[in-house]
């Protein structure tokens, strides 16, 4: 029997906004992948994606809100799981 894992994934307008997100997200999943089009970056990764505030910050130098990246927000496909430092997207238990 072969296993295999879903890919959940995020999309962001691409702007100056989204960018320190998109690399703050890059950084924490290295398993994951960016397709970077006209107007729209999606995020891929197989099984499970974090998204750290703490990561955001680092790279936008200020204090950040995990509800900012709403604004931005395209889509995202898996189970959310969401606090005031972390957004998860998961499929499984």
């Amino acid at each position: 029997m072969t296993s295999t894992t879903s890919n959940v994934f995020i999309a962001f307008q691409a702007n100056e906004e989204s960018r320190p997100v998109v690399d703050a997200i890059l950084q924490d999943n290295p398993h994951a992948s960016a397709v970077y089009s006209p107007g729209l970056v999606k995020i891929d990764a197989p099984g499970r994606l974090s998204i750290q505030r703490a990561t955001i910050e680092e790279h936008t130098g200020q204090p950040y809100d995990l509800q900012q990246m709403h604004v931005n927000l395209v889509t995202l496909s898996g189970n959310i799981d969401e606090d005031d430092d972390q957004l998860t997207l998961s499929w499984g238990a």
